[in-house]
């Protein structure tokens, strides 16, 4: 697969802190022309959850858009979606029960030892981080930096997305290190506060990036 170089993340959590709901929050990165978007939602799926992925997976769909569901491989199966898995999360061997051989699936690396085992397992991508340090983790792991980023870029044939507080002062950095999409949580909704705001800031970040 080929991975667009901007890779919006959104966070339910950090969404509602600028009051923004996710649904509002994706149609409107969708407006601005993303092609790939994560939902990232690290409490337990209500009903309500499970609805508003469903939305959103539609609504990717619409736009000709990916939709990447973080951690919960039986909520991208319902939402005919991708996958993302962390290293705490279902195997990637595991997760293909339940998503089936088709689905696209992405796997979170932190370090040499694991990004050389993500190439022996059935992912389609992987993500390296933190790059910089992240507010968007309660214990991240080390930070990876950009020399260690182009020291491992070779270690994978796989897509690599750089992941860990890449802002739109940093970017141009990290992927000139050798990250073939730039992972955004937390630099998207920086004084971020209505859809229009947000539009705008993924906007500047697809320009940035050169989608």
């Amino acid at each position: 697969m080929t991975l667009p170089r901007f890779y919006p993340v959104l966070d339910t959590a950090a969404l509602s802190a600028c009051g923004l709901a996710p649904l509002d929050a994706a149609r409107s990165v969708l407006e601005a022309g993303v092609r790939i978007l994560q939902l990232r939602h690290k409490a337990p799926y209500t009903r309500d959850d499970l609805d508003t992925a469903e939305q959103i997976a539609r609504a990717c769909e619409n736009a000709g858009a990916l939709f990447v569901v973080n951690d919960r491989a039986d909520i991208a199966r319902l939402a005919g979606a991708a996958l993302h898995l962390g290293q705490d999360d279902l195997p990637p061997r595991s997760a293909r029960a339940v998503v089936g051989p088709r689905a696209p699936v992405g796997f979170s690396t932190h370090n040499e030892q694991q990004l050389r085992a993500a190439a022996e397992e059935p992912v389609d991508y992987v993500a390296l981080g933190p790059i910089f340090g992240t507010v968007s983790k309660d214990k991240p792991d080390p930070r990876v930096g950009t020399a260690e980023l182009r020291r491992l870029r070779p270690l994978t044939v796989l897509p690599l997305a750089a992941i860990g507080g890449i802002t739109r002062e940093n970017a141009a950095e990290v992927l000139a290190a050798g990250a073939d999409s730039v992972a955004v949580i937390g630099d998207l909704l920086r004084d971020v506060s209505t859809q229009s705001e947000l539009r705008a800031r993924a906007r500047e970040w697809l320009q940035l990036t050169n989608n």
